[in-house]
């Protein structure tokens, strides 16, 4: 095969998904081609396979390439193949944080390309020179440099990697700048060129992009998926690409509350050399690590970096600054946000993620302040941010709490309307640590109980019968049993209701004990009224975060088992027995129809005399 064989083979074999094949044909090649004395494209080949190892993180391998195609060169500085070689050498310094010197590469490759009449290099110098422009505060003109150059990958103009290459970079730099409106637009035309060529391999970042957006709409599952399977096709071809979706895949892991696999992503970005934070500082947040996850994002912090860079950090500072109680710190990392959101405006006005980011900051440090109503303000600003990107996640966050501020005012119907939509969001997005968060706020949070209704059999006619004074005194001697009968097995009174008991127990077993006492200790008084009882085991939730009461459906169910007994009866839900042991002696199960509830709740009695 001659050398333009091999470096055909060796594409066909990168664009179908193996990567070390391709290599070994253009290892191959690059000689083949220095034999055929073909120096021109033996350099090209060496360009594209350095450029392949820096994508892989293998520094090593890139700048010895780097040098072949340099030595291959010298002499033709003005030919295509050294182009090239400016624009992938530009691009590196650049994201190696050499500005100044890639800048230079990238300049001269645009002029070179242009003279030469190559598309493809001056749209990749120009794409590198737009993200260097976002990146120093230059954002429109920025901007309008990858709109226009991204313009020219959707039109066919270029070849399939380098419009690979500047959709992902044009994506990534719009995520960075907070544009989340361009990035969605942008995503889906890449996604649409993806489909269209039905590549795999390398456009996988087009995927994590996708996905990207399908996490903040809120689409967990789908984006999960979509990061799950760009991976697997990117392994052997971007570290660092591979490391955002795998970072992706963790974020998502930590909303839903499954740590440990949260951990593992985290653990396995940072083994690629990609900084895991926030995210890994918000996990630690969430266990409870408070220190930990000080500590984690003061280091990231003091690392310094860009400031585009530093955005990701700084709201998920103030969380965890105020946590640990140190509202300077919180406040510092707030005035840096606002600071950095001005510098980087789209326009005339920041942008709508940024300052979402900033509004929710803001309103977390004046909640801590106590300045309930600036922080009211400051956090309706920012569920009105985030509804307007559509990021539902973010707007439950605001909601919950603008809840608590609202409560703080006295407000407790606008509280419990903006936590309830709170709770309901993060049930449907499977935020399950959130939810339970709002739950508790709306004191919601479900607990399972063995509940127990009593009431007297017939009070109207014996307080008639007795007259009032008699009455009275039977009445107080009924409260007086029952109510030291529940409380010796353990129970809990949480209210009277009417000329009965509402308790909760821990235990079915000593619920069940607490109700034959009753009935017992009953039936030994000269005078005594008849009462019966109602016992069920189900969950239920603290109303408007009284947690001396209890409300759901598993108290409603008591309480109907309870109506629907005789006097003297103890009427127990069959599934309330299920593995208890030393209830007594029990009836035959039959079927209750109970008011409010579809099916037949089977019940038995027990017998206590």
């Amino acid at each position: 095969m001659t050398g333009a064989d091999l470096v055909a083979f060796g594409q066909s074999a990168w664009w179908t998904s193996r990567p070390e094949r391709s290599f070994q044909l253009r290892e191959t090649a690059f000689a083949r081609l220095v034999e055929e004395g073909l120096p021109e494209a033996a350099g090209k080949v060496a360009v594209s396979h350095a450029w392949d190892f820096s994508a892989r993180g293998q520094m090593a391998p890139y700048q010895g390439w780097m040098a072949k195609a340099e030595r291959v060169l010298e002499g033709r500085e003005e030919s295509p193949s050294y182009a090239y070689l400016l624009v992938v050498r530009g691009f590196n310094l650049m994201e190696s944080g050499n500005v100044a010197e890639g800048l230079v590469d990238l300049q001269r490759a645009e002029g070179l390309g242009g003279e030469l009449r190559l598309k493809d290099v001056v749209a990749l110098a120009r794409i590198a020179q737009g993200t260097m422009k976002v990146r120093s505060g230059q954002v429109d003109e920025g901007l309008a440099m990858l709109d226009e150059v991204t313009a020219s990958a959707v039109s066919g103009e270029l070849p399939a990697f380098e419009s690979g290459l500047i959709y992902c970079v044009t994506i990534s730099t719009c995520h960075d700048v907070g544009d989340v409106r361009r990035a969605a637009e942008w995503t889906e035309a890449a996604s649409a060129w993806c489909d269209q060529h039905d590549l795999t391999g390398f456009p996988g970042a087009c995927r994590i992009h996708r996905a990207q957006l399908l996490r903040l709409r809120g689409l967990w599952t789908d984006a999960e998926r979509q990061c799950q399977a760009a991976c697997e096709e990117l392994a052997d071809y971007n570290a660092w690409i591979t490391a955002e979706g795998r970072y992706e895949i963790a974020e998502i892991r930590r909303r839903r509350g499954e740590f440990g696999a949260a951990l593992e992503g985290y653990r396995d970005v940072a083994a690629v050399g990609m900084d895991p934070q926030p995210g890994l500082a918000l996990l630690r947040l969430a266990e409870g690590k408070v220190d930990t996850a000080a500590a984690a994002l003061r280091r990231s912090l003091a690392e310094g970096g860009a400031p585009l860079g530093r955005m990701a950090l700084l709201p998920a500072q103030v969380e965890v600054a105020l946590a640990a109680g140190d509202l300077a710190t919180a406040r510092a990392a707030a005035a840096e946000l606002e600071a950095t959101i001005t510098a980087y405006r789209i326009g005339d006005v920041p942008a709508p993620a940024f300052q979402a980011q900033l509004h929710l900051a803001t309103g977390r440090i004046q909640l801590a302040e106590g300045d309930w109503a600036a922080a009211a303000r400051s956090l309706r600003l920012a569920r009105s941010a985030w509804q307007q990107i559509g990021a539902p996640y973010e707007v439950a966050q605001a909601r919950m709490l603008l809840g608590l501020a609202y409560r703080h005012e006295g407000d407790e119907d606008g509280a419990t309307g903006e936590l309830e939509a709170a709770q309901s969001t993060f049930a449907r997005l499977g935020a399950r640590l959130e939810e339970e968060r709002a739950k508790e706020l709306l004191g919601r949070l479900e607990t399972r109980r063995t509940f127990v209704f009593t009431d007297i059999v017939g009070s109207t006619e014996l307080a008639r019968t007795l007259g009032d004074e008699k009455w009275r005194r039977l009445l107080a001697r009924h409260d007086q049993l029952l109510r030291e009968r529940i409380t010796e097995a353990g129970g809990e009174v949480i209210k009277q209701t009417g000329d009965g008991f509402f308790a909760a127990f821990e235990r079915p077993r000593a619920a069940v004990q607490a109700a034959v006492a009753i009935q017992r200790a009953l039936a030994e008084e000269v005078v005594a009224p008849d009462v019966r009882i109602g016992v069920h085991t189900g969950g239920a939730f603290h109303p408007d975060g009284d947690a001396s009461d209890y409300a759901g459906q598993g108290v409603h169910m008591a309480a109907r088992i309870g109506a629907a007994a005789g006097a003297g009866e103890i009427l127990v839900s069959a599934e309330t027995l299920d593995g208890t042991t030393d209830t007594g002696s029990l009836s035959e199960p039959r079927a209750l129809a109970l008011k409010g509830f579809e099916d037949p709740v089977p019940v038995v009695a027990v017998r206590w005399s």
